[in-house]
């Protein structure tokens, strides 16, 4: 069965968001060409773990390359704070994904597989280099995923879509200072507090 390919060559957005309230989000990845927008479903925990492995990256391109590629510094605040593009139709739920750099057209290639039946949580993450390497990956990913949506990004839209994908992740709900997990505005039952309700303030 030939799988199906969402490809942005040049995006001219590719961002994470979220659909909800605080407790019941919905994270997305999302890119936008022209009147094209695609939008696959994926965890939380996916999204920062990706942003993470960008940076990591970035700043291997930075040593390997002496400078000789344009890489801005880290941002702060990332300069796209828009809500995700509508219609939000989510065309799958990722599982695998992968990131290799393109040195010839100096891109970061996400390529980002739907999950399939029996695969874990979906939060691995492979970042491949060499090119050999990227094939091989993608060969084995085609074999089991149905979809992949594919986006090569600059370096620029790299350290937006890390700034910005921090703060989407920041903004959840605020942890327990005793067990670290996520509370609710009206408390939550802590296993530190030997079950007891703390309240939120």
């Amino acid at each position: 069965m030939a799988i199906v390919v969402h490809r942005y060559e040049a995006p001219d957005r590719f961002v994470a968001g979220t659909v909800g309230n605080p407790g019941e989000r919905t994270f997305f990845l999302q890119a936008r060409q022209g009147n094209r927008i695609t939008s696959v479903a994926c965890e939380k925990q996916q999204v920062s773990v990706l942003a993470e492995h960008l940076e990591r990256v970035l700043e291997e391109v930075v040593r390997r390359t002496d400078g000789r590629v344009p890489v801005p510094p880290a941002r702060p605040v990332a300069d796209d704070t828009q809500p995700l593009d509508a219609p939000i139709t989510e065309e799958f739920r990722v599982g695998t994904m992968t990131i290799a750099w393109d040195s010839e057209d100096d891109r970061i290639v996400i390529e980002m597989f739907s999950s399939t039946d029996g695969e874990a949580s979906g939060l691995e993450l492979s970042e491949v280099d060499p090119e050999i390497e990227a094939e091989m990956v993608q060969a084995v990913e085609e074999e089991r995923a149905e979809e992949v949506f594919v986006v090569r990004i600059t370096p620029a839209t790299a350290r937006d879509f890390v700034a910005r994908a921090q703060a989407v992740v920041s903004a959840g709900r605020p942890g327990c200072p005793f067990c670290l997990q996520p509370m609710d505005p009206e408390g939550h039952i802590c296993p530190r507090a030997n079950g007891y309700r703390r309240p939120l303030f």
